[in-house]
């Protein structure tokens, strides 16, 4: 298969193996490689010979840094609006694909996971953090939202760590990622590509990891879960805010830099992600990868989304002018409209 493919998708020993090669781009997935992966996992699903499916990068710096921004942007912008739905659609049924997948998958995550990489990763059976995972979950910096299955996942995981993630869109490590339960197992980096090689064996994948994880040291994180639970446990965005300044009033420069940090980000945004983790853990996958859609439908019509891209991706300037622009501004009948069901517009899953 040619090397210079953005995914290459080949089988090799038991394995179904998925290579993501567009290191230029960090591996932004674009609606190409959503189809070709989508097409492997189909093909490979009834094939004997595929135990299991294993994804890697071909970048050291990335596994997949995300959707391709720009060129939705730039879709929406000409009006668009159905090639953007078109490749939403199709990633968030691919992230469901993947969720139900009756096989193994296997991510190797060495480098940066966010956006539409956590998509590709994150609802497989193993998730394996290398040295240099970096995981986030940003779009509320650029007036979107943490979508691709995070309605589902960030809501489950312990102590309001998922709110935090998803509101403030901080960067963290493998060994908070793995305490988190975003990542299953922690190998060194440089044994990624010998347990690549070991996994399209018909061993057992357990068995296999045995010989490659490690247990690291606790995180930078898990000394503020405590100021974590707290805050983001609030049953608001804006009392997020008052617990996290009324912390860092008692000492807390986390809480202080953590209320920074949501000064800056969409305050619709931050808003919309805060209910989807409220409205998250009461739904299934599926309902979750539909709410996301309905999400996004209205977005891609809005302002902030263009706004953010603009000023971080497209300008450069950072300085996005957002509409509100505080978050006590946010009209809470604007947010829930949201949410509201597409009617023969929504999302369509296999199952």
């Amino acid at each position: 298969m040619a090397q210079d493919q953005d995914i290459i998708c080949e089988i090799r020993g038991a394995a179904g193996v998925v290579i993501l090669n567009r290191p230029k781009a960090l591996n932004a997935l674009s609606l190409g490689m959503v189809r070709e992966l989508a097409r492997a996992l189909d093909a490979w699903e009834d094939d004997p010979q595929v135990t299991r499916v294993v994804v890697l990068s071909t970048s050291e710096k990335a596994f997949s840094a995300g959707g391709d921004i720009r060129w939705l942007h730039d879709c929406g912008k000409a009006g668009r609006h159905d090639e953007m739905l078109a490749f939403w659609g199709e990633e968030y049924v691919l992230n469901h694909r993947i969720k139900t997948y009756p096989k193994p998958y296997v991510a190797l995550i060495d480098g940066i996971v966010m956006g539409g990489g956590v998509g590709i990763s994150l609802h497989g059976s193993h998730r394996i953090a290398g040295d240099r995972y970096l995981f986030a979950m940003p779009e509320v910096g650029i007036g979107f939202f943490p979508d691709v299955g995070a309605t589902y996942a960030l809501p489950r995981l312990p102590d309001a760590f998922g709110v935090f993630l998803a509101l403030t869109g901080e960067r963290i490590g493998a060994a908070d990622a793995l305490s988190a339960g975003l990542a299953t197992h922690a190998v060194p980096s440089d044994r990624m590509a010998e347990l690549a090689d070991a996994l399209t064996s018909r061993t057992a994948i357990d068995d296999i990891l045995v010989g490659f994880t490690i247990a690291p040291p606790p995180g930078p994180l898990q000394a503020e879960a405590a100021t974590i639970a707290d805050a983001f446990a609030a049953a608001s965005p804006q009392a997020v805010v008052g617990r996290l300044n009324a912390l860092a009033g008692r000492g807390s420069a986390f809480a202080g830099k953590l209320a920074q940090t949501l000064a800056t980000k969409s305050p619709t945004s931050v808003a919309i992600a805060h209910e989807q983790m409220r409205r998250g853990r009461e739904l299934d996958f599926a309902e979750a990868m539909r709410t996301e859609f309905r999400i996004v439908s209205r977005i891609a019509r809005g302002h902030d989304f263009y706004e953010g891209v603009r000023a971080v991706v497209v300008d450069k300037d950072q300085s996005p002018r957002w509409l509100p622009d505080r978050l006590d501004a946010v009209d809470p009948a604007a947010i829930a409209a949201y949410f509201a069901p597409l009617g023969p517009a929504e999302l369509k899953l296999g199952n």
